[in-house]
């Protein structure tokens, strides 16, 4: 497994795997790997010659400064976990070296980025956008491996391939989850014992949402989830819906679109975490 940290070094590297025709899987990460990244890895590998992983928390996609200091960090320990699932490269820059200059780069997603996370994290998918848009242009990669929980992230991305043109595969992989259904999440480490319990009535509420789903009125399934967390002590719903899976668009009755899913974003203590389900596709 090679380790790069420049982006010289890296693209020299990849040019000369390129010139052997050999074709390239990327997993773009902020580290803290879990059994969810390593489904990533293990895709890519299957379906490429050369796998990257990136490994690098992002500064500019956190709107909270305190989240950034406290996002989980341990290249060490990611590394081991990519060299046993034998990553071939990982790369690993700077700061410094990813932004040399600031970064003046906007981009206009209309409603993808207005609603559901772009609401409660202003500035968070320019972000996503920048640094996402700023790895391919560096590994020129044929394929991306994206997972599912980040679902808004996901379609503002293949949104960001289509209006750039950038020769890139995005490939959706299901969400892994833990033994209690919880959503794997590097943000899963900062709970604790009683908050990771706490925490299971996520998937369940999302599973009675898709049983309900189809005939019980949208609004009716929202009104329930709220007056649902609302009674659950350490724990604050930011927010619900259901929306088309292609353009977020919140819905109000089920005739309005054929592709939905669910998506939820809520607080257990001090940690914030998101999920969804798709309800018809």
């Amino acid at each position: 497994m090679e380790v790069f940290n420049s982006i010289d070094s890296l693209q020299s590297y990849i040019s000369s795997l390129k010139e052997e025709e050999k074709n390239i899987g990327f997993v773009p990460t902020m580290g803290a790997l879990h059994e969810g990244h390593l489904s990533l890895i293990r895709d890519s590998k299957e379906e490429n010659d050369i796998t990257v992983c990136s490994i690098f928390v992002n500064p500019i996609q956190f709107n909270n400064p305190d989240d950034l200091k406290n996002y989980p960090r341990d290249f060490d320990k990611d590394a081991e976990l990519l060299r046993n699932e034998e990553c071939d490269i990982i790369f690993n820059p700077s700061v410094e070296e990813m932004y040399p200059e600031p970064s003046d780069e906007s981009f206009d997603f209309g409603n993808l980025e207005k609603v559901m996370e772009g609401e409660f994290r202003p500035g968070h998918f320019k972000g996503v956008a920048t640094v996402v848009k700023r790895l391919f242009e560096i590994v020129k990669p044929d394929r991306a491996y994206f997972g599912m929980k980040d679902y808004q992230q996901l379609v503002i991305i293949h949104q960001m391939t289509k209006d750039y043109n950038i020769p890139v595969e995005i490939v959706p992989c299901s969400i892994v989850r833990e033994n209690n259904s919880l959503a794997m999440s590097s943000r899963n480490q900062l709970l604790s014992e009683d908050e990771r319990k706490q925490a299971e009535i996520l998937y369940k509420t999302l599973k009675f949402v898709k049983i309900r789903s189809g005939f019980a009125p949208v609004n009716d399934i929202r009104r329930h989830v709220d007056k649902q967390f609302r009674k659950t002590k350490n724990m604050k719903l930011e927010y619900f819906d259901i929306v088309d899976m292609y353009t977020l668009k919140s819905l109000n009755s089920w005739a309005e679109s054929n592709t939905v899913i669910a998506c939820i974003a809520v607080w257990v203590g001090k940690v914030r975490l998101i999920d969804n389900i798709i309800l018809f596709s």
